[in-house]
């Protein structure tokens, strides 16, 4: 095989960090998670089909780890399938220490927004969005039709666009 295990798996060990953090909502639980991921993926690495995309493997051994521990039980709720549009338009400002403080504000807010989505809406705009994957990419990490990846990221995009709207308004 081109290329050790070592040397195309480290490379991802930050956007994989990240991604489980997002994933579990806890520092600890999320470094376990990174290490149970690398720990399969290295028993699985002989296996591991030379010319396919091995970060879309690395994401998917870490989901389904995920998906298949405790908390990615437990997260996994119903999520109603029906969507509302709503519009929100963000201020454009300069740099003061006002705006900074706003724009803190905001990147907090985002991030509350996006912890509170289900579990199947939040790994579809994290690896879209935070990872910048394609949706090829995104299909094969988690094992669904490119369409229901670009439904899902539709929706999660109304789901947070309407949270920010009702925080925003001080619901």
């Amino acid at each position: 095989m081109r290329g050790s295990f070592e040397e195309l798996a480290m490379p991802l060990f930050d956007s994989l960090y990240n991604f489980a953090r997002w994933l579990t909502h806890d520092r600890e639980e999320a470094e376990d998670l990174v290490q149970e991921t690398f720990t399969k993926a290295l028993k699985g690495f002989p296996s591991f089909r030379q010319g396919t995309n091995f970060r879309a493997w690395m994401f998917r051994i870490l989901r389904n780890t995920f998906l298949t521990s405790r908390t990615g039980l437990k997260s996994g709720m119903t999520v109603s399938l029906d969507s509302e549009e709503g519009e929100s338009a963000a201020a454009v400002t300069a740099e003061t220490p006002e705006s900074l403080l706003l724009a803190h504000s905001n990147q907090k807010m985002v991030q509350e927004a996006i912890e509170e989505l289900p579990v199947i809406f939040r790994e579809v705009i994290l690896l879209c969005d935070v990872e910048e994957m394609s949706y090829q990419e995104i299909s094969e990490t988690i094992a669904i039709p490119i369409g229901t990846v670009m439904s899902r990221l539709a929706r999660a995009r109304n789901a947070l666009r309407q949270s920010l709207t009702k925080k925003l308004q001080g619901e």
